[in-house]
């Protein structure tokens, strides 16, 4: 018999995350935060009320996905190009540093803690794995409170996106290489030579929306060009993953960033804002709670995770405020791109997938990740309001 209890699970979440998000806004902090609470408590952590499985769980999760896909589209529509370009070389270091800081305290944390044996090339990957899952960023809960913030155009914006989809890339990379020293099957110079053609392709992509642009602006306040608009973004989305493995996310920014200049972006923004809004991206925020099961945790692996958690977010907050210095960028302006990059989100959860696939991480170690993966994302708007408001307040008053 065919089970409609997913029509169910959209109610729940939708009332759920509403509340949470208006009782956030009152106590003056994003309602992104709310949302993310509203999944934690709706999850198999607290009531248990969602699970994310079977048919009706496969259907909450495709939508989640649909979620978070609008919300890049929006954010790359949305990102000042000029400011972008402006800031590409800073983005690109901010990125690299703070891909190399977390890879090297991710390893040192493992390799202390469990005694590695440096002898052993397995338990040696194994360190180096945990690092690589600290490289991951995942900007889209960062997008969402630069945006409530009415941040998302400025400089330290446009930065931090620039630098997160940079900052995928160098992760995949570098996650390729891991896996590949296991698994010889595994090329990584066939995955950069996938990498260069997707840019390739995507600039050559971007010339010929360029060259289509007073043809898009004919037609612009016409509903065939939101409809067309949205499906370049989930093509573009599909195109991304699965030709190239690069995350569908960096193809819908990619999207939005190639028609941010044209005439139709307000009213594209003002269509997509419509279903992402009302829908769509409250699932998405609520099943990064749902997700969250910390079956298994011992006192040992509870303590590995506060001090992974530590190390994940004072190595995202060093590395990428070092590279961010290194450009220039003010003391305070350092810090705010430092924890705009914090959070680990789902990027983190795939990453460490993929390493569980390999051998490279076993299920044990798979609730400290969770854990920093909730509390990255859930302290990452928290913190970043505060820098936010007062920019010149010193980096003592953020931590405490």
């Amino acid at each position: 018999m065919e089970s409609y209890e997913f029509l169910l699970f959209l109610a729940i979440i939708l009332i759920f995350t509403k509340v949470l998000g208006l009782f956030s806004r009152k106590i003056h902090m994003p309602a992104v935060v709310g949302a993310l609470v509203a999944g934690i408590i709706l999850g198999p952590s607290v009531l248990g009320w969602i699970q994310l499985e079977g048919s009706d769980g496969l259907f909450i999760e495709k939508m989640a996905e649909i979620g978070v896909i609008l919300l890049m589209f929006h954010a790359g529509l949305e990102t000042d190009l000029s400011e972008l370009k402006k800031n590409s070389i800073s983005s690109f270091v901010t990125a690299l540093v703070g891909v190399l800081v977390p890879l090297f305290g991710g390893f040192l944390s493992y390799a202390l803690y469990f005694d590695t044996d440096f002898s052993n090339y397995h338990e040696v990957l194994k360190a180096v794995f945990v690092g690589v899952v600290l490289t991951a960023t995942s900007v889209s809960i960062t997008v969402e409170t630069l945006r409530e913030l009415g941040k998302l155009k400025g400089k330290v914006g446009t930065t931090i996106l620039g630098a997160a989809v940079l900052d995928d890339i160098m992760g995949i990379v570098v996650l390729t290489i891991v896996t590949s020293l296991e698994d010889p099957s595994v090329n990584p110079l066939v995955v950069c030579g996938k990498i260069f053609l997707y840019f390739a392709c995507i600039l050559a992509l971007a010339f010929v929306v360029g060259k289509s642009r007073k043809y898009m602006e004919k037609e612009d306040h016409k509903r065939r060009t939101a409809i067309l608009s949205l499906a370049f973004c989930f093509v573009l989305a599909y195109i991304s993953e699965h030709f190239f493995g690069i995350a569908d996310i960096t193809g819908a920014y990619f999207a939005g960033l190639m028609l941010c200049t044209t005439r139709i972006e307000p009213y594209v923004v003002r269509r997509m804002d419509i279903p992402s809004y009302l829908i769509f991206s409250p699932v998405f925020f609520a099943s990064i709670g749902i997700k969250t099961s910390l079956d298994g945790m011992t006192v040992q692996l509870l303590l590995f995770s506060v001090i992974l958690l530590l190390v994940a977010m004072l190595t995202k907050l060093i590395g990428c405020g070092i590279g961010a210095k290194l450009c220039k960028y003010s003391n305070a302006e350092a810090i705010q791109i430092g924890i705009g990059m914090i959070s680990r989100g789902e990027v983190a959860l795939i990453v460490a997938q993929k390493g569980y696939q390999y051998g490279l991480l076993n299920e044990q170690l798979f609730a400290p990740i969770v854990l920093v993966v909730i509390v990255t994302t859930l302290i990452t708007p928290i913190l970043l309001k505060m820098v936010m408001r007062n920019p010149n307040a010193p980096l003592e008053a953020v931590a405490t």
